[in-house]
Order: C-alpha cells, then structure tokens, then sequence
C-alpha cells in the first residue's frame, strides 16, 4: 500500500480525537473504503486522554437492546482481530457477576447469551465475599485489553493507510456548503467532506462546543483504585452488579484494579486532578468494604481522570448539521473500548463511501 501523501490541505473525512474510538472509526473507514482520503487529527500524542486510563475491560452485557447488540457486535469484532492477530494486546478473562439472589431473569435478560450464566456458590478464589441476599454467577465472553499498547497499534498500522497527525490542536470547525473547513493551532487550515468529532470527554472545546451541546452529554470523573495483590492465572473479573463496579485481575500490570461509579458530574479534563483525594478513596472503599474487606489495606493507589457520558448512558453518534457532514461520535459512558467497533460501524454508515478518482486533490 502506498503511504498517504502528508501535507495536504483537502480530505474526503478528517477524524478529531485519537484516542481508541477515534482510531476505531478511521480503521473502520478506510477498512470501507481504502482509497478514502482520511487525517486524524489529536491535540496531544494519541491515546493519551482518557484511552490511556482505560480498563480496557469487556463484559457481554448492556441495559438496552441497542446497547446489546452493540456488544454483542464488538465482542464478535474484538474476537475477529485477535484470532487473526493473536499479538494484539487483548486477553479473554473468566467473569463472575454478583447480584441479588432474585436478580437471575434481570440478569438474563441483560447479559447476551453467549455470557451462558451459571449460578456458582461462591466467588472463584474468594476474592469477594457474598453478604446476605446475594449471588454469584459465572460467565464466559468476558476479556480485557491493554488500551493504550492497542491505541499505538492502531495508530501504527493507520499510518499506512491514512494521514495522523499528532499534537495538532483543532480551534474551529466552520462547515460550508461543499466542506467542512478546520483551522489548526498549528496555523494553517484543511478541508474535508466529513469531519467525525470523536473527543472523548473534551466535550466542550472551543472548536465545537456549540455544535455539541445540543446532545445533553455531560463529563463525569472516572475513580479506579489499585489494589497491589498480584492476580494468580485463574483468577476472574468480577462483576458487581447492581453497585455497577468491578474487580479487574490486571495480569500485565502485577495488580488488581476496582472500579466503582464516581457520582462527581460536570468536570473538565484539563483541569481535573489526576490524583486520588480522600473522598475518592472513601467513596470507593466503602463500595469494596461490602464485598472484599480483606482487599483494603491494600489500596494504596488508583488512577483519576474523566469521560464524557451519554443520556441515557448510551453513545451519541449523531450528525451535528443538517446537511450531516460533522457527525459526532463519543459519549461511551466509560465504554469506549468496550464498544468501539460497533461505533464505529455506525459512524461510518453516516459517511457517504467516497468513490475512487484518478487524480489526487491537495
């Protein structure tokens, strides 16, 4: 394949943010149409926002049918790659879901069927505790990955087919009546046929904030706790359900990671602070108290950044024209890993497939 010519000042689709989502929806692109010119565009090195805090953990579940069968369509996806690419840095992981004792039909109808939930009497191992009134289950289809290895992957393997430009901030998106023209803090603008606004949760940017706020999405702080007790092979995640927290036995990195639902609304990712304050960490342990208290001494650290959450806590891709060509794409609620395939498929269904030309416009 010839490399992208860099440089060049015209695109058939320009991709604003370079996180895992953003690279999703360009390999999507060029993976429909691979003579499309395509620029990704990221303000800082790429899959250093929220990507790089990422979990990276997939369980096959999701609250409505759309979120079903967006998970169910990356799960497919995820499996696809790393069968073909078994280096990918994506490991599949036994599941266990704790939830109320009569929580077993809620739970059915949630999970896919492919998870095949089955009640066990206690957790794995004991790594958490069952309190009065609740069960477990185990499952299958679950898997987690190291996101930012995976994000400079995609980025590599982009670079073949596309143009990615890092530390180039975008400071205005002015659409007209044959393009999109963006103007680059780098001085200097492009033009493209479609721009995908893929932030993550720099949802209110200059650039784009007004096109934006219409969809309702708002940003809310993301709190992870590390628990440093190495994880043994056969150790699974778990899944608390109704508290929406998990238990990620992080192989790669030596450790556990907890996450649990951080309730602090409408903050900025600049000036977020990256490190744990008190009520983080006691907000987090009393979640973990109910369920593992012999794992609390042993957190000691976490990470603390933020994501930008949908209504309804599905994702937005949403054309913010009306002649659709500035589509946003994002507002995951803590799943763009998770669900970025299906994403992206739906992104690139807004994008007219450009056809092939015989010249090369700059």
């Amino acid at each position: 394949m010839t490399p992208p010519r860099q440089g060049r000042t015209a695109y058939d689709v320009a991709v604003v943010g370079g996180g895992v989502l953003g690279l999703t929806i360009a390999q999507e692109i060029v993976s429909r149409a691979p003579h499309a010119r395509v620029v990704v565009l990221e303000r800082d090195a790429v899959g250093s926002g929220a990507s790089r805090r990422s979990a990276g953990l997939h369980f096959p579940r999701g609250s409505t049918a759309r979120l079903r069968a967006m998970a169910a369509h990356s799960q497919e996806r995820y499996a696809a790659l790393k069968a073909a690419r078994p280096e990918l840095p994506v490991r599949g992981l036994g599941m266990t879901v704790v939830a109320p004792v009569a929580a077993r039909a809620r739970l059915e109808e949630v999970y896919l069927p492919q998870a095949r939930l089955r009640p066990v009497p206690e957790v794995a191992g004991k790594t958490a505790l069952l309190p009065e009134g609740m069960a477990a289950w185990e499952g299958d289809g679950c898997q987690y990955a190291d996101v930012p290895a995976l994000t400079q992957l995609l980025a590599r393997d982009l670079r073949r087919a596309t143009e990615l430009r890092e530390g180039v901030e975008v400071t205005a998106v002015t659409p007209g009546a044959g393009s999109v023209e963006l103007t680059l803090g780098t001085g200097g603008k492009l033009r493209a046929g479609h721009v995908v606004l893929a932030p993550g949760p720099w949802l209110a940017a200059p650039a784009w904030k007004d096109l934006v706020s219409p969809l309702g999405a708002r940003v809310k702080k993301v709190v992870a706790l590390h628990i440093e007790v190495p994880p043994t092979a056969d150790d699974r995640a778990v899944v608390f359900q109704d508290e929406d927290a998990f238990l990620l036995p992080y192989h790669e990195r030596g450790h556990w990671l907890f996450s649990y639902t951080c309730e602090e609304w409408d903050v900025a990712p600049d000036t977020v602070a990256a490190s744990l304050t008190p009520a983080d960490r006691d907000a987090a342990l009393t979640v973990l108290a109910r369920y593992a208290p012999h794992l609390i001494e042993h957190c000691v650290s976490g990470r603390v950044f933020c994501d930008a959450y949908g209504p309804g806590l599905e994702p937005l891709v949403r054309p913010l024209t009306a002649d659709g060509r500035v589509v946003f794409a994002g507002a995951a609620s803590g799943s763009g890993y998770r669900l970025a395939p299906a994403i992206a498929a739906e992104t690139a269904h807004l994008l007219p497939v450009p056809s092939p030309r015989k010249g090369d416009l700059s």
